[in-house]
C-alpha cells in the first residue's frame, strides 16, 4: 500500500473492463478512533488483508457507486465486524449482501468527523458518492473522472485517446451520454467543487496531488458552472 497523506492509503490490483486494463484502486482512511474506512475495495487477497488489518480495526465497507461492489463479498467475510454501506441501487443489485447503510449527502455518524459526501445526482448509471477527506484536503472518488497517462498499456492508452479523455483528470464522452438530468448533476458537481481539495483521488489512472479541483473544473468544461468556481 501507499501513504498518500496522514492516516490515508491506496493500493491498487488490475482490473479489465469491457476488454481494457484499466486497474482498480482503493482508498483507506484511518479515522481518529484507529477505525478504517475501505473505500471501493479490491480483491481481499491474505496479504492485503493483513496489510490493512495491521493499520487498525476495518469498520467501514464502502461501495460508493454502482459498478464498485464486485469484492465487497470477500471484505466482508475477511472482516464479519464491519459495516457496509453502499451507493443507492447497489442495495437491490446486490441482495446477497447484508448491507447496513445505503449512501447520500449525510455523511453516517461514525465518519462524519473526518469526511464529508455528495451524493452526485443525475448520474443513475453510477449513482456514484464522492467523498472528501478534511485532513489532507483530499477528493476521494471513482468514476467521476479519470486519470489515464502514460502507465497505461497502449490498447487503454487509445481508447481513452477517442474518449477524448487521455494525459488528464476528466471523465470520458461516455459520461456526457449517460447524464440523464443537466441540472441536478451540475448542483452536485458545484456542492463537490464547494470543497477546497487539492489531491483528487480516482479508482482508474493516476492519482492527482495537486491542482486536481481546477483539473476537476477543466475536465467538466462542457457543464457550465457557476463564475464563484470556474
Amino acid at each position: 500500500m501507499l501513504e498518500l497523506d496522514s492516516d490515508l492509503w491506496v493500493t491498487e490490483s488490475p482490473l479489465r473492463f469491457l476488454g481494457l486494463e484499466v486497474g482498480a484502486r482503493m482508498t483507506v482512511v484511518r479515522l481518529p478512533d484507529q477505525k478504517l474506512l475501505l473505500h471501493s475495495p479490491i480483491a481481499a487477497t491474505p496479504d492485503l488483508v493483513r496489510e490493512v488489518q495491521a493499520l487498525g480495526s476495518v469498520a467501514y465497507l464502502v461501495a460508493p457507486n454502482r459498478l464498485h461492489h464486485l469484492f465487497i463479498g470477500e471484505w466482508q467475510r475477511a472482516c464479519p465486524d464491519a459495516s457496509l454501506h453502499v451507493a443507492p441501487g447497489l442495495d437491490s443489485k446486490r441482495p446477497d449482501l447484508t448491507i447496513d447503510g445505503v449512501l447520500g449527502d449525510t455523511p453516517d455518524a461514525g465518519w462524519q468527523r473526518e469526511l464529508d459526501q455528495v451524493f452526485v445526482a443525475g448520474f443513475p448509471f453510477a449513482n456514484e458518492v464522492v467523498f472528501f477527506h478534511r485532513k489532507t484536503a483530499t477528493l476521494i472518488a471513482t468514476d467521476l473522472a479519470f486519470n489515464v497517462g502514460a502507465s497505461s498499456p497502449p490498447a487503454t492508452r487509445l481508447a481513452f485517446r477517442l474518449a477524448r479523455a487521455y494525459g488528464r483528470l476528466t471523465p470520458t464522452l461516455v459520461e456526457r451520454l449517460l447524464v440523464r438530468d443537466r441540472a441536478a448533476f451540475r448542483q452536485s458537481l458545484e456542492r463537490i467543487l464547494d470543497w477546497p481539495f487539492e489531491r483528487v483521488v480516482v479508482a482508474h489512472g493516476d492519482v492527482c496531488e495537486t491542482g486536481g479541483r481546477d483539473e476537476l473544473i477543466r475536465g467538466y468544461a462542457w457543464l457550465p458552472l457557476g463564475e464563484a468556481r470556474a
